[in-house]
């Protein structure tokens, strides 16, 4: 019989490929700005919280799934920010 942490596995690799081809796709949208920076600051503290929670468990696929998605919430954070600054540069001053 197959081990259950062999799904949580395959689980986590098909959302971080999901999450890093949505990511691709935002920063090559031609408007970067309408996701909501809110849905990162949302993504990184439940990834963040549910991370701190599966070690409390002793969840190795939780823990490394929940610390994938904070890495990919953060990237995709700064992704947006460098894109914001390349098409909407601040002026000196």
């Amino acid at each position: 019989m197959m081990h259950p942490d062999v799904l949580g596995w395959a689980a986590t690799v098909v959302l971080i490929a999901t999450l890093v081809r949505q990511m691709i796709k935002q920063w090559q949208s031609p408007h970067p700005e309408t996701v909501s920076k809110w849905l990162f600051v949302g993504q990184m503290t439940a990834s963040t919280l549910f991370t701190i929670y599966s070690a409390l468990l002793g969840s190795t696929v939780f823990v490394v799934t929940n610390a994938l998605l904070l890495l990919t919430a953060v990237i995709g954070q700064v992704l947006a920010w460098r894109r914001r600054q390349r098409t909407h540069p601040t002026p000196p001053g």
